[in-house]
């Protein structure tokens, strides 16, 4: 069996310490049920960069799901296999989000909101990978820079105003409400098509992780830096690539803000061309990261799935605590869609407390994730445990 690349790993390390602090912010900061930290019109350069930075997560997630799928392709015994292996995982990611994910992050029992995310269009992902296996890398990417330069146009595009005709539209392109009655909510915050294609131009650049480590690093600084200049000459000319163009602002600092604020939701042209950018230097870097980093940062890289669900049973608790220690009881807390069981006004901790609790979980979770990757390594007969 071939080693495992381990800058895959540290930068899949990297990126999910960042996003547990975005969620930890999400639960637990006091403004983050009633303002949006990219409003520039409330909110605050830390606030603003809390939240930005956290960007860099899915894109780095789904490409590189994309590469891996890639690189497990070529140990496959066939493509029988690869294509029932992409099927059964992506169903499993599926289903682990609408349930177990999805009632970690509300702690709602009746699951009056269901939400898509990351996890789902992984797996969407996959299950459309086992049926382009036959296909080369080269024509996968061709399709997927194609829907990447194209899918901002379809703002021009007039849709029929029927309600089946919504649901495609949420599903595949623009987030929004497939389901939206009093008692139960489905929301698409991660529509497939755009996120699918950063999957599959992941999978379409494997071929550069089989390269020697001089030749990869040269093309993955090439692309990223090219990526960036892209984004920047598209984003200073605001002619195509984002919905929201950048203005001036009161002050130079938050026109430079406006500047960076790009789409996450879908991903534009330009999210994508940046954050992609960042990710592709990120993978450059990661060799050079000093030795005992690098170990920590492998731990959590090995375990993506097991830290991903883990941790936000760990913020779960984490916003118990806060809650009960602000003095409120269990009959003030809303389970309702988007109360993440807060209370309605009142709880919350600033930012400086938030960063507090972010390490903390970090470090809560690295034993555990070391656990895991240990048990993984010491049982590879154990088939299920490539879906975890």
């Amino acid at each position: 069996m071939k080693q495992r690349i381990s800058s895959i790993d540290i930068v899949r390390g990297l990126v999910m310490i960042i996003m547990a602090l975005d969620h930890t912010r999400d639960l637990l900061h006091v403004s983050s049920l009633t303002a949006s930290p990219t409003n520039l019109a409330t909110t605050t350069p830390a606030l603003f960069f809390t939240r930005w930075v956290t960007h860099l997560c899915a894109p780095t997630f789904v490409f590189l799901s994309g590469v891996s799928v890639y690189l497990f392709m070529k140990r496959a015994t066939s493509i029988k296999e690869m294509q029932s292996f992409l099927r059964k995982r992506g169903l499993w990611l599926i289903v682990a989000e609408l349930i177990f994910i999805n009632f970690a992050i509300w702690f709602d029992i009746q699951f009056r909101l269901v939400i898509l995310m990351v996890i789902s269009a992984i797996g969407i992902g996959m299950i459309i990978l086992s049926f382009l296996l036959k296909a080369s890398p080269r024509q996968t990417g061709i399709v997927a820079i194609a829907v990447i330069f194209l899918h901002n146009l379809l703002e021009f595009v007039s849709l029929p105003a029927n309600p089946i005709a919504a649901v495609f539209s949420n599903l595949l392109f623009i987030p929004g409400f497939i389901v939206n009655s009093p008692h139960f909510q489905v929301l698409v915050s991660y529509p497939f098509i755009p996120w699918v294609a950063v999957m599959l131009l992941g999978f379409s650049m494997g071929k550069i992780f089989e390269m020697n480590v001089a030749q990869r690093n040269k093309k993955l600084l090439n692309i990223g830096l090219l990526s960036i200049v892209l984004f920047s000459l598209l984003r200073f000319t605001n002619v195509h690539g984002d919905p929201t163009p950048w203005q001036t602002q009161s002050t130079g600092l938050y026109s430079f803000l406006s500047f960076l604020n790009v789409t996450k939701s879908p991903p534009s042209l330009q999210f994508i061309l940046l954050f992609l950018g960042l990710t592709l230097l990120c993978l450059r870097l990661a060799d050079s990261v000093p030795g005992k980093i690098k170990e920590i940062l492998l731990v959590y890289g090995k375990v993506p799935l097991f830290y991903y669900l883990v941790h936000f049973y760990v913020i779960r608790l984490a916003t118990f605590i806060m809650v009960y220690a602000q003095g409120f009881t269990w009959k003030d807390l809303s389970f309702a869609p988007f109360q993440y069981g807060r209370p309605a006004t009142g709880s919350g901790i600033e930012l400086p407390g938030v960063f507090v609790a972010w390490v903390f979980i970090v470090v809560l979770m690295y034993p555990l994730c070391k656990w895991y990757g240990n048990y993984k390594a010491r049982h590879p007969e154990k088939q299920w445990l490539r879906y975890l």
